[in-house]
């Protein structure tokens, strides 16, 4: 009884832990997607209407690429731009910014 729940416990936790995000593929995403348009080379902007993101921590630029896609949060531009990011894209991107 007790390997069986150790086993199941062990396979929930596997799938429960969120995929890894990769770095270099959210720095190439965040060229390749447009953000760099507006956000800036390494993520700071020289447009004082566009938000610097560079100092931002990955877990808020996850949750506010994921609120702009979802339409939870408005902005037409950021809305428009989400649209085509994958769950991948948002967490190697989160990744990236975080890392700056």
């Amino acid at each position: 009884m007790k390997f069986v729940s150790a086993t199941l416990f062990a396979i929930v936790m596997v799938f429960s832990i969120p995929a890894q995000a990769d770095k270099a593929a959210g720095q190439s995403a965040y060229a390749a997607k447009g953000c760099i348009g507006c956000h800036g080379a390494g993520g700071k902007s020289v447009v004082p209407t566009y938000p610097s993101l560079k100092g931002r921590s990955a877990a808020f630029v996850r949750k506010n690429l994921t609120d702009f896609r979802s339409g939870a949060r408005k902005n037409p531009t950021m809305n428009a731009m989400a649209a085509g990011l994958s769950d991948a894209d948002i967490n190697n991107i989160a990744d990236y910014i975080g890392s700056l």
